[in-house]
């Protein structure tokens, strides 16, 4: 967040509430009964590229779910400027990365435990 502006945060957060929802419109069934958040979505500053965190649960599942949202990137996308065209002139490219602070969190869930 740190040295965004305002529009690329707006931007990022639009772009998430659309992506969540694509996702979510695919069903549990789509990325194998894996639960899939968009946790949050980075834009550059030129707004030609979005870094979408995504969150996987179970985590054991979290390759196998990435290589199925990487092989429908470009669907997702497709859908995406469907939903934004209005607003931005180019959809951006969609970069999905693995947000492991659910894991994190559930490590030191883990060693508190202990």
């Amino acid at each position: 967040m740190e040295g965004e502006s305002t529009r690329q945060q707006k931007i990022g957060r639009q772009l998430q509430r659309d992506l969540a929802e694509i996702i979510r419109s695919k069903g549990m069934a789509a990325f194998n009964g894996a639960m899939v958040t968009v946790s949050e979505v980075r834009v550059s500053p030129d707004l030609s590229v979005a870094k979408v965190f995504v969150s996987i649960f179970p985590s054991a599942k979290a390759d196998e779910v990435m290589k199925i949202i990487q092989d429908s990137v470009k669907q997702i996308r497709g859908e995406l400027g469907r939903l934004v065209g209005k607003q931005l002139r180019i959809v951006p490219e969609l970069v999905f990365m693995l947000d492991s602070s659910l894991d994190y969190v559930e490590h030191i869930d883990d060693l508190l435990k202990k």
